[in-house]
């Protein structure tokens, strides 16, 4: 166990001050300036839903009343929905009024082809046939925007020469499950694609939120997507490096406008939301799947086991290091719990809820192995890798 705490310190030092400072909370929207006025860029909203009816009176009037200068319109491709969710749309636009709203459905997938990117694909054809738009936002159906978030993301998309700006979209946090798992969530995708490393044009590190995504119309033709990612299960990192490898310019960081208004009540949803493409994060492959597991083991649960054995069998150094490493742990997820809005004294639960990660992610795999991997809304990705 001394060895063990030993190297979970040194993991947790290279983690504050190796990993892009991934614990930070300031990367925010970029300094930016106005276009002038008559010089803004027209945008088509690009909005995939699949029996999202529920969300929906939240998140769509927000997007019909975008304060944006220039031309824009919203595209809502209806995916197969069961629950009205396209006569709900047309109602809610009726209803609201704002931007100018179309609804059409894309059919079922093609052979190959994930159903959101298809949908995208879908709704991305309209915009180029109805529009002459130069960006294009993707945005979830249970995103809410405030007023100026398209404005300020093309401010920013235009004063930084960006090809494609994502946010973060800040998540629900209102049940218990949802304050212990939500917040680390993003703290671990943080961790994975530090924000200031995917944002260095030189950096290899590739990431986005696929909540929201304000991506350069002749910048996703140079990169061919979505015909490029259509099998992605994980589809906003997907299309980041697609658009990076293509030499494209991306930045990604947190939201302050924008939303998400889908309720996670019981762990049993934020279980089947984390789940289903773990897996599929680490390329379905039993050794990446191994390593996870050891090095979750190794950097969140040893220092707690470390500090219990320390103290029972009289260990100074295990009990030392343990203690050391958790402090460390609790310290860089202080900022992530402020972010949220949470108590800082729950930062030290952290192993907790790294071991339910760890579960969810050993979950995932067995869910792909009997065929029921990456199951969203009544589809199943199982292999998606061996799509044509």
């Amino acid at each position: 166990m001394t060895w063990i705490s030993l190297g979970s310190l040194t993991a947790w030092a290279w983690l504050l001050l190796g990993q892009g400072l991934f614990w930070r909370t300031d990367v925010r929207l970029p300094p930016r300036s106005a276009p002038p006025p008559g010089d803004w860029p027209p945008v088509a909203v690009v909005v995939p839903a699949r029996d999202e009816a529920a969300v929906l009176p939240r998140s769509l009037p927000s997007l019909l009343a975008q304060d944006y200068p220039g031309r824009a319109e919203v595209f809502l491709v209806d995916d197969g929905s069961t629950d009205g969710t396209g006569e709900l749309a047309r109602s809610l636009a009726e209803r609201h009024g704002g931007l100018p709203l179309t609804v059409d459905t894309p059919g079922e997938p093609g052979p190959g082809w994930t159903g959101k990117l298809w949908a995208v694909r879908h709704g991305m054809a309209l915009a180029r046939a109805r529009t002459d738009a130069e960006y294009l936002l993707l945005t979830d159906a249970d995103i809410a925007h405030r007023p100026d978030s398209l404005r300020e993301l093309v401010a920013a998309a235009r004063s930084g020469g960006l090809d494609l700006v994502s946010q973060m979209a800040r998540l629900r946090v209102a049940t218990r499950w949802e304050r212990l798992i939500v917040p680390a969530f993003v703290y671990f995708f943080a961790q994975l694609y530090p924000f200031r490393r995917v944002s260095r044009p030189g950096a290899r590190t590739a990431a986005a939120a696929g909540g929201c995504v304000l991506l350069r119309r002749d910048a996703a033709e140079r990169a061919g997507v979505p015909e490029s990612i259509r099998q992605a299960v994980i589809d906003d990192v997907s299309l980041a490096r697609a658009v990076k490898r293509s030499g494209g310019r991306i930045w990604l960081g947190l939201a302050e406008r924008v939303d998400s208004v889908r309720p996670y009540p019981g762990l049993g949803e934020l279980w089947r939301m984390i789940s289903r493409s773990a897996y599929a994060q680490l390329r379905h492959n039993p050794l990446l799947l191994a390593g996870t597991v050891a090095g979750l083991a190794v950097v969140y649960l040893a220092p707690p086991a470390a500090v219990l054995a320390g103290a029972l069998g009289g260990d100074r150094v295990a009990l030392a290091a343990g203690a050391a490493a958790w402090a460390v742990m609790a310290g860089t997820y202080a900022p992530m719990l402020r972010y949220y809005r949470q108590p800082l004294w729950t930062a030290p639960l952290l192993p907790f809820t790294a071991l339910l990660y760890l579960l969810m992610t050993v979950d995932s795999a067995v869910q792909h192995y009997r065929g029921r991997g990456a199951a969203w809304k009544g589809r199943t990705y199982a292999r998606p890798e061996a799509a044509p």
